[in-house]
């Protein structure tokens, strides 16, 4: 047996979210060198990850803090490649505030992106791969924040919670349609999310001092898990959220 073959993802579909920039644009680059085509949605235009990847990529614009453009989105993927096998919730936003004054807003806003969204498109897309008669693979993005309290993001800790509760509540019910639910839990990534605490010195080498392998993650390391939970190598696993943080949360 060629045990490359069980991560080819050659005839599939995926759709990912927040393809513009970062972790989104890195996993729409390794699925398309897996073989996949990927439909790429952004609230701006996926100009670079187009460029980059040519008729494997076909880019949406849409506003993903409300679910009204979800089914849209799914529709259009299976006019433009046929159907859908994966869906990646990437997208999503953090807004920073001590929490004894933390807005109603600060906290709406990151909650619907970030943990409503997710469930609903997940929901929409698992409609489709019943359709299908094809099961299918979603993937999450979750994160350290799934695990620790944060500090001034009291939003995006409950968000990425609920990512990790709900990848488990998704698995236990729709693993029996062949649907795999799982998710990536990224470390300290250097991506727009993280610019400010990079360019704050003190908490950056503090967060530095921390990670065992002593360096921000980069999109190219999330690659391969998400190509791997989006193949038939993963096919066993299923409502987990896999940390990949350089040994944070090892410390």
């Amino acid at each position: 047996m060629n045990t490359l073959k069980m991560f080819d993802l050659s005839g599939k579909v995926a759709i990912v979210t927040g393809s513009s920039t970062g972790l989104g644009q890195g996993i729409c680059r390794a699925f398309v060198g897996a073989g996949a085509k990927v439909v790429g949605v952004d609230y701006v235009e996926s100009t670079d990850t187009a460029k980059e990847l040519g008729e494997n990529f076909y880019g949406i614009v849409a506003n993903l803090m409300t679910i009204e453009p979800l089914q849209g989105i799914i529709d259009a993927a299976v006019e433009k490649f046929g159907r859908v096998d994966i869906l990646v919730n990437n997208a999503g936003i953090i807004r920073r505030e001590d929490a004894i004054e933390f807005s109603e807003k600060n906290w709406d806003d990151v909650m619907s992106i970030n943990a409503k969204t997710v469930f609903f498109f997940s929901q929409l897309v698992a409609k489709q791969f019943l359709k299908q008669k094809s099961g299918g693979k979603i993937i999450s993005i979750a994160s350290m924040l799934s695990y620790q309290g944060g500090i001034r993001v009291p939003s995006y800790t409950a968000s990425k919670s609920a990512v990790k509760g709900i990848t488990m509540s998704m698995a236990n019910e729709w693993a029996k349609y062949g649907i795999n639910v799982n998710a990536i839990a990224p470390g300290y990534m250097a991506t727009n999310n993280t610019a400010q605490l990079r360019s704050d010195k003190d908490r950056s080498e503090a967060i530095l001092e921390r990670i065992p392998q002593g360096r921000w993650g980069t999109p190219d390391d999330v690659m391969g898990t998400a190509v791997f939970l989006a193949s038939s190598a993963s096919d066993y696993v299923n409502g987990f959220t896999v940390a990949v943080d350089g040994g944070w949360l090892a410390r």
